[in-house]
């Protein structure tokens, strides 16, 4: 059974791995995986079993004293009041120390009461793991604190300890400001909704609504659940959901998601989703659970910080004998090593990779572009060509009846009448157009029996004994065609077209200018196939395929190493999205098979977003990458000059917690990225 938590306490990346890797050696633990930039915990346990829980909590407390693991949704608040309180307390100690004239005991004694005053978390924390020989950077903070106040560099332990405290407030606070405005981002889930009860309106939680239902939704409320409008009209706002900056129109018979806004009117909505299936919901999980999925960059940075602080207290054990070796002084020995300690602490690695990742994710979930990983951010800034399927995806997928060719011996309406209640029980876009021609002037359908549909091909059904069987036709000049037979002979063909959507060009021709290779991939025909190409400019096609030939052509990129991108939109892409190195779906309200086998979801059809998305992703890969190189180059030049004894503690605390804010405040930019025109 998967359960999740809330982790609250939590503000270094590289104490949540530490955390993440003890969690799982818990018996009962089948996985485990702290999501830091959310504060969630993710564990999968053997059934409901309390006591696995209460030795996870058990296990955290171990691990990190000061982390409280509570269950998902309720509410605690972390006030920082105290530590502000401390650390100025501690301060004014330690200022009193360096200019008063007090007689060495009390200098040493006060020195050592403010240091623990300003850092009884950070010490408090380094005890408990060295309890259970457990080494982070408190250790190495607790040491470096210490040892240079026995050597008599009482200013500079205070300042170390001082700086570092209060670049984790900055530091806890900058990560929470993303948190907050990565929530922002998303905060589209309703509390509640009004249910129309005879005349009465009766206040319900979202969770409690059921299909066929009817709810009231008045200005300035979000929609509950998804639905059909059946009553009045409005402008709606969907920005949270598609990053569709402009007012939409629903009328009567219009579809509206839950999580959009009613701007200026009073609506009744006919349910068609429970909660747990509707838009909103989906959106809240798919970005709740995307920093599960970590990059390779995140990977890799994952396992170098689990093996980090062991090999540093190596180094700097090396760093004291060569130093007191060469120089024959123990005092200077021990204190460089100590400023080595402080120099490779971490955090900046561990916090601001993630980070990054996830301001990514938040930033996409803005334009409405669903990320279900960060991985799928890094494959997205290096892919060579996106693959297109044309049905519902280049084109609008909503065909129009063009016109319909009987034989002597049956009627246009009673061929219509046979193919309708075929393809009612498919939802296939050509199927759906058909039943929605035949249901304009009636709703009467013969019984059927052994239905069959085989995707890509077509349906099989019985009507009173008589085979009857609908599929893609050969002829070419009129558009899609539907051919109809009855016990294998041919009694009709049925003609439909469809529009190419209207943002197509622009988006395809963003993608060949970034030098981007396009494909269509479609089952129609040659010549409909080269007529929507010509039309809209993508680089070349392929036509009259089966599912399996759309994954064999994708398979084959991939064997001539092309990172490929597979666009679609129904259940017979889902082979297609699953072999692709990222699979996008179009739209929330699209088929449950595609959106769950993609890695990517564009909420609103817009593939113009496309562009959007590699843009973000290159400015995230970017960022993490820059961050990394930062904070090696950085650390590496302050070991160095701290080793030589050119810098002191104060520049090894900025080589540490200034170096992480920096990093961090540098991840931020990514909630900053900028369309481009």
């Amino acid at each position: 059974m998967k359960r999740e938590f809330d982790v609250i306490g939590l503000d270094c990346g590289h104490c949540a791995l530490t955390l993440e890797k003890y969690i799982e050696k818990v018996e009962g633990v089948n996985s485990c995986n702290i999501n830091f930039s959310t504060s969630k915990l993710f564990i999968d346990i053997d059934g409901n079993d309390r006591d696995v829980i209460k030795n996870v909590i058990k296990t955290a407390k171990q691990v990190n004293p000061t982390v409280k693991i509570i269950n998902n949704g309720d509410r605690y608040k972390k006030s920082v009041l105290t530590d502000i309180i401390m650390l100025i307390i501690g301060i004014i100690l330690g200022v009193c120390v360096i200019f008063l004239p007090f007689e060495l005991w009390l200098k040493y004694t006060i020195s050592v009461i403010a240091v623990l005053i300003m850092g009884y978390k950070t010490f408090y924390r380094a005890i408990v793991q060295l309890k259970t020989f457990k080494i982070n950077e408190n250790t190495l903070i607790l040491i470096s604190v210490f040892g240079a106040i026995v050597l008599g560099e009482i200013a500079e332990g205070m300042m170390v300890i001082a700086l570092y405290t209060l670049g984790k407030l900055l530091e806890s606070k900058a990560v929470n400001y993303s948190r907050k405005s990565i929530s922002n981002l998303i905060s589209t889930q309703p509390d509640y909704a009004y249910l129309v009860q005879g005349d009465n309106r009766v206040r319900v939680k979202p969770e409690e609504i059921r299909v066929g239902q009817t709810i009231v939704v008045s200005a300035g409320e979000k929609v509950a659940v998804d639905g059909v409008v059946v009553s009045g009209s409005c402008y709606v706002d969907k920005r949270h959901l598609s990053g569709e900056s402009e007012p939409i129109m629903c009328r009567i018979g219009d579809s509206i998601e839950s999580g959009s806004i009613v701007l200026d009117s009073v609506i009744e909505i006919e349910v068609t989703a429970v909660y747990q299936n509707s838009t909103v919901a989906k959106i809240l999980s798919l970005v709740s659970d995307a920093s599960n999925k970590k990059s390779k960059t995140e990977t890799v940075v994952s396992k170098f910080t689990r093996v980090y602080t062991l090999g540093v207290m190596i180094l700097s054990t090396l760093v004291f004998l060569i130093v007191w070796l060469v120089l024959a002084d123990v005092d200077t020995a021990i204190y460089r090593g100590l400023v080595f300690l402080v120099v490779s602490c971490p955090c900046a690695f561990a916090i601001s990779v993630p980070l990054t990742y996830f301001s990514g994710i938040g930033k996409c979930s803005s334009k409405g572009i669903l990320v279900k990983g960060s991985n799928f951010l890094d494959v997205s800034a290096r892919l060579d060509r996106v693959v297109f399927d044309k049905t519902g995806t280049i084109t609008t997928g909503k065909f129009a009846v063009k016109s319909i060719e009987c034989e002597k011996n049956i009627e246009e309406g009673e061929l219509v009448k046979i193919v309708a209640s075929g393809e009612k029980n498919s939802l296939h876009p050509v199927a759906v157009s058909i039943c929605e021609y035949y249901n304009a002037y009636s709703n009467e359908y013969y019984k059927i029996t052994a239905f069959k549909e085989t995707a890509g091909k077509g349906i099989e059904f019985k009507i009173k004994g008589s085979l009857y069987t609908v599929s893609r036709g050969d002829r070419q000049d009129l558009g899609t065609c539907v051919v109809v037979k009855k016990n294998q002979k041919l009694i009709g063909k049925i003609y439909l077209e469809d529009k190419i959507k209207d943002n197509i060009n622009s988006a395809i021709a963003c993608l060949n200018n970034a030098n981007i290779k396009t494909t269509m991939l479609t089952g129609d025909n040659e010549e409909i196939a080269s007529s929507v190409s010509r039309q809209i400019g993508i680089g070349e096609y392929q036509a009259g395929l089966l599912p399996e030939d759309k994954y064999n052509i994708l398979q084959s990129y991939k064997d001539n190493n092309e990172t490929i991108a597979y666009v679609g939109d129904g259940i017979n892409d889902a082979p297609a999205l699953t072999i692709a190195d990222v699979g996008i779906s179009m739209g929330i309200m699209g088929s449950d098979a595609s959106i769950e086998t993609s890695d990517i979801v564009l909420v609103d059809d817009d593939l113009g977003k496309i562009s959007k998305l590699i843009q973000i992703s290159k400015k995230t890969k970017r960022i993490a990458l820059g961050n990394i190189i930062f904070a090696g180059i950085t650390k590496l030049t302050f070991l160095v000059l701290g080793a030589m004894g050119i810098t002191g503690m104060l520049f090894a605390v900025f080589a540490d917690v200034g170096v992480t804010l920096i990093s961090i405040l540098n991840s931020l930019r990514v909630l900053l990225v900028k369309d481009k025109q």
